[in-house]
């Protein structure tokens, strides 16, 4: 089964190693035919202390790292 990947905007780097994402999603609400949206904060582990706040980053599941931490950055080449 493949990991999923998500993408968000950085709103916390303070932590050592760790980052808090904000990802946002879209939809449609059945009953009000209306796009609605919906942001959920996740943390993600960091090894490097790379991202910095305000970034848009890519994260993707991994095993659970600490009590919170179920997500990792993605390191893109470009």
């Amino acid at each position: 089964m493949p990991k999923r990947v998500l993408q968000g905007t950085v709103v916390s780097d303070k932590s050592d190693k760790t980052i808090v994402v904000n990802v946002e999603r879209r939809f449609t609400d059945p009953l009000l035919k209306k796009t609605v949206r919906r942001t959920k904060k996740y943390k993600a582990h960091d090894e490097q202390n790379v991202a910095k706040e305000g970034q848009i980053v890519r994260i993707q599941e991994c095993a659970p790292i600490s009590k919170h931490k179920r997500w990792e950055l993605i390191q893109d080449d470009a």
